[in-house]
């Protein structure tokens, strides 16, 4: 299918969330960084179930430019889907991540497209600076990334989103990974090639509310470290053994006491605590063996990533 596009200079991947007052800005933005680079370049929006009026813009955008194309996904399917769904249809020899927000500059991108010119297929962007974003968020991010390359044998930047260029070549490989839980920024990673960052300072949100909820953090966390790390179910192997071998040790020293020593071991608050440890640790380790456990069956069904309502694109 690949082989039978045309393949032009430049795509922008735009996921969209009720975003409808940025939406016009967006896209004069977009448009003037795209046409300095090239003329041979085209948008694509992905409208991911928004409830507001980003449809009805979007549409609205479409007669004044043959380039700018549109998804329009049956519901909310997420952002990661959302991303993925632009760059499977996407024609460009490279392609643009950008989330809709106006949080990461389009301007930025003309710099990006220079990386790739010199050879680069990923340059990715770092935030050095992330306005407007409260203490905890900053935190736990800065946390999430620092854990992950921990925890990881591959290399993902730290402080760095889905804000990126990735080429032909990457693209090509990404279609090649039929996983239903995607984290993006950590398949590209792990695709190697070469790779290289620019520094920018991310914006805060200049309108609404940002529709990564604590919730889907987690559950974009989650993704991340059961897609990349077999680490957590060595953990809980692990604990398994330790827990096993101080219990013996237990049994062991309770036997001494009752048969060498003559002191019986009594105690109800003891074996309350000792019952509710090993119980917490059971629930835990059946929590992550069910994460993993969970990911085998989505990708066992087989679904669709999502179902599109309706599109532009032939």
């Amino acid at each position: 299918m690949e082989k039978d596009q045309k393949i032009i200079d430049l795509s922008i991947v735009v996921p969209i969330f009720n975003e409808e007052e940025v939406l016009f800005e967006l896209y004069e933005r977009l448009t003037n960084v795209a046409k300095e680079i090239t003329s041979s370049y085209e948008i694509i929006f992905i409208n991911d179930g928004s409830t507001d009026k980003s449809l009805e813009i979007i549409l609205n955008i479409l007669p004044k430019n043959e380039n700018v194309f549109y998804i329009d996904f049956s519901r909310n399917f997420g952002h990661q889907i959302a991303v993925t769904a632009g760059i499977e249809f996407c024609r460009g020899n490279a392609a643009i991540i950008i989330d809709g927000d106006l949080q990461d500059p389009p301007e930025l991108i003309s710099d990006m497209y220079q990386k790739h010119e010199e050879g680069y297929n990923v340059v990715y962007a770092t935030r050095i600076y992330r306005k407007g974003e409260n203490i905890f968020k900053k935190a736990t991010a800065a946390l999430f990334y620092k854990v992950l390359q921990k925890i990881t044998a591959i290399h993902i930047p730290l402080n760095t989103g889905d804000f990126r260029l990735i080429d032909r070549k990457v693209i090509h490989y990404l279609k090649q990974m039929p996983e239903k839980n995607k984290f993006l920024r950590g398949q590209i990673s792990w695709i190697g090639l070469r790779q290289i960052g620019i520094t920018y300072i991310r914006n805060e949100r200049k309108y609404g509310k940002t529709g990564y909820s604590l919730k889907k953090m987690i559950h974009l966390a989650m993704d991340a470290i059961t897609s990349f790390s077999d680490i957590p179910l060595k953990t809980v192997t692990r604990a398994g053994f330790l827990i096993s071998f101080v219990s013996f040790m237990i049994i062991l020293y309770a036997l001494f006491s009752h048969y060498i020593l003559h002191q019986t071991i009594t105690g109800w608050t003891s074996i309350i605590f000792s019952t509710m440890f090993i119980g917490g640790v059971q629930l835990f380790s059946i929590g992550i063996i069910g994460t993993y456990i969970s990911r085998i069956n989505k990708n066992a069904m087989n679904r669709p990533l999502y179902i599109i309502s309706n599109t532009n694109i032939n």
